[in-house]
């Protein structure tokens, strides 16, 4: 099978079980579930989905044997959207990547280093250095005239 079929595969099957978890899965146990990826074997016999629950192990647990639980539903709702015969075997993988991008911006925040999530380090300017002030009661033509006016004047330094 193309690569291509496989990938249009795997996201027809995320957005049908990103559904099935938000509208048909009526159990209150279950965290606020949500499908990452979807990876689909070429012989469409099985496919892992990777999924992420807010809250703590004790909730990925309860999630994860819910998910697993609806699998046999979830399946008959793929098989429809895919117009196969046969649905893949689900196989539900727990994702951690954002428990980790967590962990990691903790560990960024406490050390001090700005991280990648828009919090930037602030600093305060040298006094000789040039700074650019920025007035809300200037129009944006003036402020391009003076970053203009500021990068002829380091360009003949």
């Amino acid at each position: 099978m193309s690569k291509y079929r496989i990938e249009r595969i795997n996201e027809t099957i995320k957005e049908v079980l990103s559904e099935i978890v938000l509208n048909d899965i009526k159990d209150p146990r279950v965290g606020l579930v949500t499908i990452v990826s979807v990876r689909t074997a070429r012989d469409l016999a099985t496919a892992r989905i990777h999924f992420s629950v807010m809250g703590d192990q004790a909730q990925r647990d309860i999630s994860m044997k819910i998910l697993k639980g609806a699998s046999g539903f979830m399946r008959h709702a793929i098989a429809n959207a895919i117009d196969v015969q046969h649905a893949p075997e689900l196989r539900w993988e727990y994702d951690d990547s954002l428990d980790r991008a967590f962990r990691i911006n903790e560990v960024l925040r406490q050390t001090g280093t700005a991280s990648t999530t828009g919090e930037a380090a602030v600093r305060k300017p040298e006094p000789d250095e040039d700074v650019l002030t920025v007035d809300l009661e200037r129009t944006p033509q003036e402020v391009v005239e003076e970053i203009k006016t500021k990068l002829r004047l380091s360009s003949k330094d």
